[in-house]
């Protein structure tokens, strides 16, 4: 009997322990199900559920903001913070209605430590970046708009905007627009295509280009393309002039780029850009002759679309093109010819007339001389022009060490 007592005291506690812990399971479960409700539910209806949530309270004050009470909103916004003093929502809504009492200084302290607090809160920073804008504080400002411009992809059009006008009209701006776009945020690629939307743009655009050339991020050979073909578009080559020089990209002057036809490292459209097309092919190959790259040319068609062309925006005075060539397939001295024309009118200042001798592959010298005219010939473009003949016949032809000087 004695040893039946023990047991019997043994079973009652582990019963006991057992309904304690299926009560403190209830309990548990009760509470998640109450935080999702709270959170989900209609304020109205959440708040009679848990009455003293702070997370009920910090939407219930956001409620009140939003239809115009502001004391009933700070009120609310206080008792949330009294229970939870981190609850960003709370916090904002506190400083939010601060400022709409007129106490922006007073706002301003507490919208930066929710700012501050986290970097998702858009409310928060769309207010100080507002606010400091008006005082003229570019540097903080823009840091608030590079916060939503990273998280907001519906906010970036108004946001990019406000960069532009702020960049294009007030010196202040500038700098710290740049030192933004030199850190290479994830926004930049879109920002600097939006740029090119506007005269304004276009000119934020190309001192930007200057702007971050020794920064650890300066414009791509791509970005740089894109400046520089948007500025060629609107016939901006004063512009072009200016920022190729100042960047030094493409390097060497304002003359001939790659002549020896290695892996290509400049910007379009100063640079070679090849095509294919209708029985037009254009690219750069390793020569089986002596080894280096250069240009393999072959045409077999009716078309008379150019092979190859690049930029240049030569002075006026008279110079020389010279370059070596040797044929591969044909006579392609009488279907090929280089030129050089004028950009703003088209017009032909010369043309190579190489002599092929079909079945002879060995390099020879070339070279034609023509003049830029003082006016209305600001830059030019070098193109391989092909000649349609009566009949199609395929010619193959390799061009390298190109190069143009000045003869006066």
């Amino acid at each position: 009997m004695s040893k039946e007592r023990p047991a019997r005291g043994r079973r009652r506690i582990a019963e006991a322990g057992g309904i304690a812990i299926v009560a403190l399971t209830v309990w548990l479960g009760w509470q998640v199900v109450r935080e999702l409700m709270v959170e989900r539910l209609p304020v109205e209806h959440a708040i009679h559920l848990s009455p003293d949530s702070p997370t009920v309270l910090s939407r219930a004050s956001e409620v009140e903001f939003a239809a115009d009470r502001f004391d009933n909103a700070e009120y609310l916004a206080r008792q949330s913070l009294g229970r939870a003093p981190f609850n960003v929502q709370a916090l904002r809504v506190l400083g939010l209605t601060t400022a709409e009492t007129g106490r922006k200084p007073q706002a301003d302290g507490l919208l930066t430590l929710a700012g501050n607090w986290s970097l998702r809160d858009d409310p928060s920073h769309a207010w100080l970046m507002d606010y400091r804008l008006s005082r003229g504080d570019y540097r903080s400002a823009f840091a608030h708009a590079d916060t939503l411009t990273r998280r907001r992809d519906d906010l970036r059009p108004q946001l990019f905007r406000l960069f532009t006008v702020a960049a294009s009209t007030d010196p202040r701006a500038f700098p710290v627009l740049a030192a933004l776009v030199a850190a290479a945020p994830p926004w930049r690629a879109a920002y600097l295509g939006d740029l090119y939307q506007t005269e304004a743009g276009l000119g934020v655009a190309s001192n930007l280009a200057i702007a971050v050339r020794s920064t650890e991020a300066p414009f791509s050979n791509a970005e740089l393309s894109r400046l520089y073909g948007q500025l060629l578009s609107e016939n901006r080559l004063p512009a072009m002039a200016v920022v190729r020089a100042q960047l030094g990209r493409a390097e060497g002057g304002l003359t001939l780029m790659n002549g020896d036809f290695a892996t290509p490292n400049a910007p379009l459209p100063f640079e070679w850009r090849l095509f294919n097309a209708g029985g037009a092919v254009a690219e750069i190959l390793p020569d089986d002759v002596h080894g280096d790259s250069a240009l393999r040319a072959q045409f077999g068609s009716f078309a008379s679309a150019p092979l190859a062309e690049q930029f240049v925006q030569l002075k006026a005075g008279p110079y020389r093109f010279s370059g070596q060539t040797r044929a591969e397939m044909g006579d392609p001295g009488a279907r090929l010819f280089w030129g050089v024309y004028c950009f703003e009118t088209g017009a032909k200042l010369g043309e190579s007339r190489i002599d092929t001798v079909p079945g002879e592959t060995s390099w020879k010298p070339f070279a034609f001389k023509f003049e830029v005219p003082a006016t209305g010939c600001s830059a030019q473009w070098i193109r391989l022009v092909p000649k349609p003949g009566d009949r199609r016949t395929t010619v193959v032809a390799w061009y390298d060490r190109f190069s143009i000087v000045r003869t006066d």
